[in-house]
C-alpha cells in the first residue's frame, strides 16, 4: 500500500461503492466499525481513508484494495486541465484548485465536461477540414479519423490496459497446443494445421511486397513474410490465428465495451488480437516471475521470451491482473518527428490530448544513438517524479529501404517504484534525485521559463518587446 501516502482521500470513492451497494451511511458504518458522523466526514473528503481502514473495508466487502486506492482523479484533472487551458476559456481561467474540487466532488460530473470537450474538439476538426476542403488535401477525412483513435484509447486506459478473457485465451491454447518457448512458432503453426486445418506459410518478399501478414480465405492458409524477424512471425501469426478462430470472443468483447462507429469497433478488434499475440508469446504468470526476478530487464526479457523490444515493453504495461500486479508503467512510441503513433498512460504520466508530447523526454534524444537505452528522472509540474527508459526500434521489414519509417519507444514509471529496476541502479534510492524539469505538453505546460517551449501555453498572453531578447523563445504578460 505504499502509494497511499498521496492517495488517501477517497471520499468520493467510498461513497460510490456505497450507493452502489444500496447501503445507507449507517449501514456501511456498522460494517466497517465506525460512526456514520465519521463516515460522513470521509465521504466529504473532510478525513482520510487510513491503511487500516481501507484493510477492513477490503475484508468487509471483498474489493481489491490496490485498484481501490489507485487515483482516477490525477487523470481527470490533467485532462481537465487540458480542457480549461483552451482559448475557449479565455478571461474564465479555472485554477488547478477548482479543478481537483470539482474532481474530488462530482468525478462523474468532470468526466462529463472531459466527453464534452472531446465532442467540440472533433466537431471543431471537422469545421476545419471542411473550411480547407476546397484545396482537396483530405483534410476532412483526416480529422475524422482522429475520433475513434482517441476512443479505443481512452478504452485501453479505462480497463488499464488489461483483458482477461485475452489472457485466459492464451493460457488455453498453450495448454491445448502443448507449445514449447524455445520452438513457439512451429508449435503454434502445428497447432493451427493440425486442429484448425489452417495452412501457414512463410512467403517470400518478392510475393508478399510490403504486406507483413495475409489471410488467404479461399485457399485457408495464413501468408507470413519473410522479412519479418522470428519475433514478428510469431507475434503476427498469433494475431491472424484469433481473428480467424475467435471472432465471437472478439465481436463480443468489442461489443460490450461500447464504443461508437465501425472504425472504433474494427481498431479495438485489431487491438485485442495484438494483446492476444503478446500473451501468448510472453505468458502471464511467467512473464511476470521473469520480469521481477531479473528487474525488469527488458533485453533479457526479449531473449528469454523470444521477442521484440517494443512487444516486451508493451506487455510490461498488461501486468495489471488483481493479485499479481507488476510495476504500473507508461508506453509511448513517436516517429523521428515527434508525432505520437501509440500511448498507453499509467505509471503517473498523463498525456495531452491534442498535440505532441514534452520535447524535454529522453525518448526525443536516442534517434542520435539507435540501438541504445538511454535513462532519464524527469519531474512534471504537478510534484510527479518519473523514472523513464527509452530506445530506437528496430525496423519492422528490414532491407535498405531509407524511406522505412523509423520509432523510438519510451517506458516509464513513477520515481518510487524505480528501485524495482535495474536501470535505476545507479541512483540512491534513499536521495531524491536530480530531476530533468518536463511536462505534458506546451500547450497545458505551466514552465513559462523553458526554453524548448514549440508554442506559448494557453491562457497566457505574450509579451512583445523588441528592445530585448531571451533564451526562451516566448515571453509572458505578468
Amino acid at each position: 500500500m505504499e502509494s497511499l501516502d498521496r492517495k488517501a482521500m477517497l471520499g468520493h470513492k467510498v461513497r460510490r461503492f456505497r450507493m452502489d451497494t444500496g447501503l445507507s451511511q449507517t449501514e456501511m458504518a456498522a460494517q466497517i466499525g465506525i460512526s456514520p458522523s465519521y463516515l460522513n466526514l470521509i465521504e466529504h473528503n473532510q478525513r482520510p481513508v487510513t491503511v487500516p481502514l481501507l484493510f477492513k473495508l477490503g475484508q468487509t466487502f471483498e474489493i481489491d484494495l490496490k485498484a481501490f486506492a489507485e487515483d482516477d482523479d490525477q487523470r481527470l484533472a490533467a485532462g481537465l486541465s487540458e480542457v480549461f487551458g483552451d482559448t475557449l476559456f479565455e478571461g474564465q481561467r479555472v485554477s488547478d484548485r477548482e479543478i481537483r474540487e470539482l474532481v474530488g466532488a462530482a468525478p462523474a460530473a468532470a468526466q462529463g465536461v472531459l466527453s464534452l470537450y472531446q465532442a467540440y474538439r472533433q466537431l471543431w476538426e471537422t469545421a476545419q477540414a471542411l473550411a480547407h476542403r476546397e484545396g482537396g488535401d483530405g483534410g476532412l477525412e483526416a480529422s475524422m479519423t482522429v475520433a475513434p483513435v482517441e476512443e479505443v484509447r481512452d478504452f485501453l486506459q479505462g480497463e488499464s490496459n488489461y483483458f482477461d478473457p485475452m489472457e485466459r485465451l492464451a493460457e488455453q491454447v498453450w495448454e491445448s497446443a502443448a507449445l514449447d518457448r524455445d520452438a513457439l512458432f512451429a508449435g503454434l503453426r502445428d497447432h493451427i494445421e493440425r486442429d484448425h486445418g489452417i495452412g501457414v506459410r512463410i512467403m517470400p518478399v518478392e510475393v508478399m511486397g510490403d504486406t507483413l501478414r495475409r489471410w488467404d480465405h479461399h485457399r485457408r492458409r495464413i501468408l507470413i513474410s519473410e522479412a519479418l524477424l522470428a519475433s514478428g512471425r510469431v507475434f503476427n501469426l498469433a494475431v491472424q490465428f484469433v481473428l480467424i478462430t475467435e471472432r465471437d470472443l472478439l465481436d463480443d468483447l468489442v461489443a460490450r465495451a461500447g464504443l461508437c462507429g465501425e472504425e472504433a469497433h474494427g481498431l479495438l478488434r485489431a487491438t485485442l488480437a495484438a494483446y492476444f499475440a503478446g500473451a501468448l508469446m510472453m505468458p502471464y504468470a511467467p512473464f511476470l516471475k521473469a520480469a521481477q526476478e531479473l528487474r525488469y530487464d527488458v533485453e533479457l526479457l526479449r531473449r528469454r521470451f523470444g521477442a521484440s523490444f517494443e512487444q516486451v515493453c508493451h506487455r510490461l504495461t498488461t501486468l495489471q491482473r488483481p493479485g499479481a500486479r507488476g510495476v504500473p508503467f507508461f508506453f509511448l512510441r513517436i516517429d523521428n518527428a515527434g508525432n505520437i503513433s501509440k500511448r498507453l498512460s499509467g505509471g503517473g504520466y498523463h498525456f495531452a490530448r491534442f498535440g505532441g508530447t514534452c520535447p524535454r523526454l529522453a525518448v526525443h534524444d536516442v534517434f542520435r544513438t539507435p540501438g541504445q537505452i538511454q535513462t532519464q528522472v524527469a519531474a512534471l509540474p504537478d510534484g510527479t517524479t518519473l523514472f523513464l527508459l527509452a530506445r530506437t526500434l528496430d525496423v519492422i521489414g528490414g532491407g535498405r529501404d531509407p524511406l522505412q519509417p523509423r520509432y523510438a519507444i519510451a517506458l516509464g514509471c513513477e520515481w518510487k517504484e524505480a528501485k524495482h529496476l535495474v536501470y535505476a541502479d545507479g541512483h540512491d534510492p534513499r536521495r531524491k534525485p536530480a530531476a530533468t524539469p518536463a511536462g505534458v505538453s506546451c500547450r497545458v505546460c505551466e514552465r513559462l521559463d523553458c526554453t524548448q517551449r514549440a508554442h506559448p501555453p494557453v491562457n497566457h498572453r505574450l509579451r512583445i518587446d523588441d528592445s530585448m531578447r531571451r533564451t526562451q523563445p516566448f515571453d509572458f504578460a505578468r
